[in-house]
């Protein structure tokens, strides 16, 4: 039996278990409380709590092993079960990462050929933790996550409630990814594994005025008002991704791994959300 431990098995993760479940997978996944737990459990995966669990049977019994454990200091992942890991028969490991690798370019392209150059503590926390993964020498599939969006990640929350604000610094795009096209780039990879690093993005990178905009036009209100970025109160997390711009290449997924988009711009995605009841 296919059995996927999934560390840190949270939103993107608990989308590729509602593909992977009525295919027959066993899927183990970790989650911080018990509360956490049992809604998993209910969904049909079998579900720890770690930290704190031991993890050992777990990772006997997985024939694929997928972390979605951000980093702090170093690895969490790797620091409690690192050597286990290593030593390990999995078939298939995925590791997933964040864009922010990358660091500021400008506005222009990059992909995965680019240099890695990030520019804040947290794009270089996941550089370190991409190279001590890659160092396990395991078949490694590192993903690496543009902004994610999906059913109750979306903007029309906002839009509805009055508190949007579309935040203008000139020039300034961001790559954008479906939640559920982070399921079906996962899920392409499981079923032709190719070892490597893979950009899962959309095919459009926008600003984010363009997007609240779209939001507001299909609920039928009016855009949400202009602040220039000088003035936007938000906080320092939020500001430190406008402190890099750049527009990420998706080639590779499609080439190397056959995928599809099924929401390959904010446009089909945002509508899926509201059809859906977002």
């Amino acid at each position: 039996m296919n059995t996927l431990l999934s560390i840190g098995h949270g939103y993107s993760a608990q989308a590729l278990a509602r593909r992977l479940l009525p295919q027959g997978w066993q899927i183990i996944g970790t989650t911080r409380t018990e509360a956490g737990a049992e809604a998993l459990r209910a969904t049909g995966v079998q579900a720890l709590v770690w930290p704190g669990a031991d993890l050992t049977a777990a990772l006997a019994q997985a024939t694929h092993l997928l972390t979605s454990v951000a980093p702090g200091d170093s690895d969490p992942v790797l620091q409690a079960i690192g050597p286990q890991i290593a030593a390990s028969k999995l078939q298939w490991m995925g590791y997933l990462s964040t864009t922010a690798v990358y660091g500021h370019h400008n506005g222009d392209w990059v992909d995965e050929t680019t240099p890695l150059a990030p520019t804040t503590a947290r794009g270089a926390a996941r550089v370190q933790a991409e190279a001590d993964w890659t160092a396990l020498g395991l078949p490694l599939h590192i993903f690496r996550l543009a902004g994610i969006y999906g059913p109750g990640r979306g903007p029309f929350e906002k839009v509805r409630d009055g508190t949007a604000r579309r935040i203008h610094k000139a020039g300034q795009v961001f790559s954008r990814i479906h939640v559920d096209d982070i399921a079906n780039v996962l899920h392409a990879a499981l079923l032709r594994p190719h070892p490597g690093i893979y950009n899962v993005c959309d095919d459009d990178p926008a600003s984010p005025e363009d997007i609240l905009g779209l939001a507001a036009e299909l609920l039928g209100l009016p855009p949400p008002p202009i602040v220039p970025y000088e003035k936007a109160d938000m906080t320092p997390m939020a500001r430190s991704f406008y402190a890099e711009n750049k527009r990420v290449r998706n080639d590779r997924i499609k080439a190397v791994l056959g995928v599809k988009l099924e929401y390959p711009t904010y446009r089909e995605g945002l509508a899926a959300i509201l059809a859906a009841g977002g």
